[in-house]
Order: C-alpha cells, then structure tokens, then sequence
C-alpha cells in the first residue's frame, strides 16, 4: 500500500484509508460488532493505517468497535475521530463549548483505548463559539499530549484560515467525488496553499458511483440515504448518466467503475486521502485496487470534459443538514 502525507505535516497515512461509520452508523441497522473487527484486521492486513470515526456515529458504538478492533495494533494504525455534535433527544446539536470539547476527548480516548487521538476534527462548526476559541482548546490538549493533529470537518474556507492561524490545521474533510466537485472552487487551492492535507468523505458517491444502485434500490429504514434528495428515484435515474460514463472508462481499463471513482480522487492531488466504507471485504479489496489504476492526464483531461458537461440532479444532504455545511 502506497503512504501519502496530509499536506505539509509529519502525518503519513495509507493513500487510501477506511471510514468506519457505516460499520454502526448511518446504512442502516450496525453489523455484527466480530465481523466488523475481522474486516478492521483485514483491512490492516493489506496496508491501510489511516482510519475514520466519529463520537456522534452510534453514537459511541463505533469508537468503541475501532478501540477493540485496533487495541492490537497500537502504533501501526492512525486514528482519526470528531467532536461537536451531540445526539439530544434524538436530534444532532451542535455543541464545541470548550467544556465539552474536554468531556468530548477524555470519552474518544477512553472508547478508543489510547492515551492520544491521532487526529481530531471539529465535526461540524459551532456558530455560537468562535472558532479561534476551539482552535485555543485544541493547542492545549495537543500541549497536553492528547492529541497529536487537528482539523475541520466541512468547514468554509475563511474559518479554515482563521483556525489555521491560531495552531495549524493538518486536515479538513469534506465530501468530494465525481458527483460532488464543489471543493475545487474555493476549498482545495485554499488548502494548497496552506499546505493542509485533504480527506474526501464519500469519494463513491455514498455508494452511488459504484453503479449498483437504480431508481428501483431500496434502503433499510434507518439508512440515511432515505432523507438526500440525490437518492430521490427520479434523481437516481437522471444521474445514471455519469455512471454510464465511468462504467465506459472502466471497461476500458479493465478495472471497476468504483475503482475509477476512487483512482480520478487520488489522481487530483497527492496530499488527497479519501476514505470509503465499506462492511464487506470483497469491497475493501475493490476499492484498494483502486491504488493500481493510473489515469493519464489526457485520460484525466478528458474525463474532466466529460465531467464537465454532466448536470448531477438532486441536492446532497436535506436542507437541515446542508445548512451546517461550509460555515
């Protein structure tokens, strides 16, 4: 498995890492919590060191599988976990008031069975608290050894700017996939420019770029997909064009139209890291092929253009969660 740095900082991850919530999270009802630590084991069998979590995803429950899943491993794997969402009566609330992000690390740590979170994001940013107030938090518990990096989670680029002065950020997520290209307007020459790595969440479209799913897929009651505008039948079907196009692309090179997803995210930028999930291992192995498949830049350019000419139908979160984004 090839490594890749998280921008200018000393952080080496994997070039493609896992992101766990799904295992508990979000697609419906949890997995098995042994079969989900087999695939944790598998998944470090084949290189990957970099994975993904969040206090919200359960909530609790998949920190406390990654803890179990990677107690074996201390140091040969980079845990990245979030604060600032808070489940109150069944409702996410966003809440990064410095007394809480200290409750917040203490549980990670605990959950997670370390003495220091690799890397930890604000998962959503607080409108009540100043960002240079968290960024202030953060210096002190990395002062303390708690932590070890820090970053944003589908931050706007002037609170990136702003929480970068204070302590320098090492990385932001944020979706990014051939369905969702909005981070190249102002988000990735901003982190450029800082020298701040990238962590693309659903870099597969939330499983849609996989070209598995048609206006006649279904999901599990509790599966998030119910609520995105972009899952609307109507939406699945006028979107099938672009996966009409990467199925077209992999044909070509004999891989899969999840594998050239991922491959055309790693091809943007080499402090790019994106993270798919996945409960199966089948799919773990698909997407790590992914590390193999090399587009030209012609190849590159000229999917672009095709890109380009795509009009993706439906929004990609409901309106209650887009209004948290790109604060």
């Amino acid at each position: 498995m090839q490594k890749r740095k998280l921008g200018k900082s000393v952080l080496e991850v994997s070039s493609i890492g896992l992101g766990c919530m799904g295992m508990s999270h979000g697609y419906g009802p949890a997995s098995d919590k042994k079969l989900m630590i087999s695939l944790i084991h598998e998944a470090i069998d084949r290189g990957i060191t970099f994975f993904d979590t969040a206090e919200v995803y359960g909530p609790y429950i998949n920190e406390e599988l990654l803890g179990e899943a990677l107690a074996p491993f201390k140091g040969k794997a980079v845990i990245a976990t979030k604060f600032g969402i808070q489940m109150v009566n069944g409702k996410q609330v966003l809440d990064s008031k410095p007394e809480r992000i200290r409750q917040s690390i203490e549980g990670s740590l605990k959950r997670l069975k370390v003495d220091t979170i690799d890397l930890y994001y604000q998962h959503r940013v607080d409108p009540s608290v100043p960002i240079e107030e968290v960024a202030g938090v953060i210096q002190d518990l990395i002062k303390e050894g708690k932590i070890k990096h820090w970053g944003l989670s589908e931050a706007g680029v002037e609170t990136i700017r702003r929480a970068h002065s204070v302590y320098p950020l090492t990385a932001i997520q944020s979706e990014y996939s051939m369905m969702w290209r909005s981070p190249e307007e102002e988000l990735l020459p901003v982190l450029e420019e800082l020298g701040i790595g990238f962590v693309p969440f659903s870099p597969l479209g939330k499983g849609f770029l996989t070209g598995k799913i048609n206006k006649d897929s279904s999901f599990a009651s509790s599966d998030f997909r119910n609520v995105v505008p972009r899952f609307k039948p109507e939406n699945i079907e006028a979107n099938q064009v672009l996966v009409e196009l990467i199925k077209k692309i992999a044909a070509g090179k004999d891989a899969t139209p999840a594998q050239i997803a991922l491959s055309w995210v790693l091809a943007q930028k080499p402090w790019i890291v994106p993270i798919p999930g996945t409960r199966k291992l089948e799919r773990l192995e698909e997407n790590l092929g992914a590390a193999d498949v090399e587009l030209t830049d012609e190849e590159l350019n000229d999917l672009n253009n095709a890109l380009s000419k795509i009009e993706i139908s439906g929004d990609r979160y409901p309106a209650e969660y887009a209004n948290r984004v790109g604060k």
